[in-house]
């Protein structure tokens, strides 16, 4: 990734463009709310958006879109373990990078990840962390900086006021909320139902007894599920998946105007030639939904 941050930042230079820079800042003395609602606001997603959404890969297409379009590379990895890592940000700038483990089967957990990745881009950009390398902090130290950003994250998703507009008039057991209830409202928003628990406890709708013993029943039901499979993608919708748009189309235009040779874009994109026009058809024509299912 670090390397196709730098072929991408080549390519920007070859073409003459303007580097797309990420804005987002954060602190660490602001509340997590106040980074989620700028967080929110820097991708530009309406709430009427996102209640507009009609299932679970729509709404990943589009939070990937959004930070993409805020000057971040989004890429997918394989070939590591869920139990190593889920995400990943590289701090560097301009055009930061956050990876997402590709396998990650639920979409709604990618996202979340995309997002808690970006926070840390923020409070990079704030000076409130360094690359892992150069970090001094303890352990537990890091993980009130992990805290802060899941819980920054999660109201980037789903910001208060949308919660309470939707949570509060369903609320007539006290806060017993059920394991359908919060699977049926993170349906709603295209959110994990682990990250919706989350969020009623955080805003005073759900008691802590009852969020704990929630999260054993979720735990207990998630065991009983049969593991998602991967499903089927071509070559070229592979290569789009883990490359993002932003890249693939450096890549396609450089070739276009002979800045680069196909050799060269083959080698950029690891695809071969002969799949070359089935990307471009994903990339210049309407998303189809196998094309960015991964």
């Amino acid at each position: 990734m670090i390397n196709r941050r730098q072929a991408a930042l080549d390519l920007f230079d070859e073409l003459g463009d303007a580097v797309p820079v990420f804005g987002g800042v954060a602190h660490l003395s602001e509340t997590q709310a106040a980074v989620g609602q700028r967080l929110r606001g820097l991708l530009g997603l309406a709430d009427l958006t996102q209640l507009a959404w009609t299932n679970e890969w729509q709404a990943w297409r589009a939070w990937r879109a959004a930070v993409e379009a805020s000057g971040v590379l989004v890429f997918q990895f394989t070939k590591v373990e869920l139990e190593e890592v889920r995400g990943l940000s590289l701090l560097d700038t301009p055009m930061p990078v956050v990876g997402i483990n590709s396998k990650e089967r639920v979409p709604e957990a990618k996202a979340f990840t995309l997002l808690h990745e970006v926070v840390h881009l923020m409070l990079a950009a704030g000076h409130e962390e360094l690359p892992a390398n150069q970090e001094k902090r303890t352990g537990a130290q890091w993980m009130d900086i992990e805290r802060f950003a899941e819980s920054a994250a999660s109201h980037a998703l789903l910001p208060e006021a949308l919660l309470q507009s939707y949570a509060a008039p369903l609320l007539g057991n006290s806060g017993q909320w059920t394991l359908q209830e919060v699977r049926r409202l993170a349906r709603r928003f295209w959110i994990t139902p682990l990250a919706m628990a989350t969020r009623l406890r955080e805003s005073g709708l759900m008691t802590w007894a009852r969020y704990n013993a929630w999260r054993d029943e979720w735990q207990d039901y998630v065991a009983t599920l049969p593991k998602r499979s991967g499903g089927f993608a071509t070559p070229a919708e592979k290569t789009f998946n883990r490359y993002g748009r932003p890249f693939v189309q450096l890549v396609l235009e450089a070739m276009a105007i002979n800045r680069i040779t196909s050799v060269d874009a083959a080698c950029y994109l690891d695809l071969k030639f002969q799949h070359f026009d089935q990307l471009k058809n994903i990339v210049n024509g309407p998303s189809s939904a196998g094309a960015l299912n991964g």
